[in-house]
């Protein structure tokens, strides 16, 4: 699910490879666990994240695993399960947030609510011309549950996030430049070398230089993460999620839950 490629001048490329679209589930969550402990923290000096598949980035949680799961086991059961994974990816997120070296992410395609979650995680986010972001949860009946909100408002602002996730809408990655979302739009197919090249230029710094620029430029919103956690777990109790669940679940539609971009 994770490739891992260890590239000179201490770059580590993580190539996300699962199909459909690398939905974040348990084996995901598991890969990027295992990919994370790999990590050579004293000989790593940036990490560039990108995906292999054709329909972009991430395409979000993985829903049909959840929907699954709530309805395949009792009521505590699925909670204190569900619990247990948003633990968990947090903990990921967070991790992945506070790497002591700079994360480049090279984004194209979709890139929606899990997914969304993810690359904001990056300390810098390229995206090529087909790269779309979205948070669609609440047509789920549900808000972004591994720390988006926090993490999104910290990078352009609560009216960003605010559009985002009541409209449920998309941005294109013009829009996404335009609001500092990205740090670069490049041309479509372009993403990830354009990535590389940041990255190789984020290695020419001491290493203890950008750690500690990293740390006071990018602090991690601990109280607003928690809060969103306790949200998102009390709403996935709600019988409007595994109805919306299931019409994405039995839906023939590619994106049954999107409306336009903008």
């Amino acid at each position: 699910m994770i490739q891992v490629t260890k590239k000179p001048n201490g770059i580590v490329e993580w190539a996300l490879t699962a199909e459909p679209c690398n939905e974040i589930g348990s084996a995901m969550l598991k890969a990027l666990e295992e990919a994370l402990d790999t990590l050579d923290m004293t000989e790593t000096k940036a990490l560039l994240l990108y995906s292999t598949s054709r329909k972009g980035f991430c395409a979000g949680a993985d829903l049909r695993e959840l929907y699954n799961g709530l309805i395949a086991t009792e009521h505590d059961q699925a909670h204190g399960e569900i619990k247990d994974f948003i633990d968990r990816i947090h903990t990921v997120m967070n991790r992945l947030d506070t790497l002591p070296f700079t994360t480049v992410a090279a984004i194209h395609g979709v890139c929606f609510g899990g997914g969304f979650e993810l690359a904001l995680t990056a300390d810098i986010r390229v995206a090529d011309a087909t790269a779309r972001f979205c948070f669609p949860e609440l047509r789920l009946g549900i808000v972004p549950g591994f720390g988006g909100i926090p993490r999104l408002n910290r990078d352009v602002g609560n009216a960003v996030v605010r559009d985002l996730l009541l409209t449920g809408r998309s941005l294109n990655a013009k829009r996404a430049a335009a609001i500092g979302l990205v740090s670069q739009q490049v041309n479509r197919g372009e993403a990830v070398e354009v990535a590389r090249q940041v990255a190789l230029q984020a290695t020419r710094f001491n290493g203890e230089t950008t750690r500690r620029a990293k740390a006071f430029m990018k602090p991690i919103p601990h109280e607003e993460l928690a809060a969103e956690k306790r949200l998102f777990l009390e709403m996935i109790q709600q019988p409007v999620v595994r109805e919306g669940l299931k019409t994405f679940v039995e839906s023939t539609s590619v994106r049954p839950y999107l409306p336009g971009a903008a």
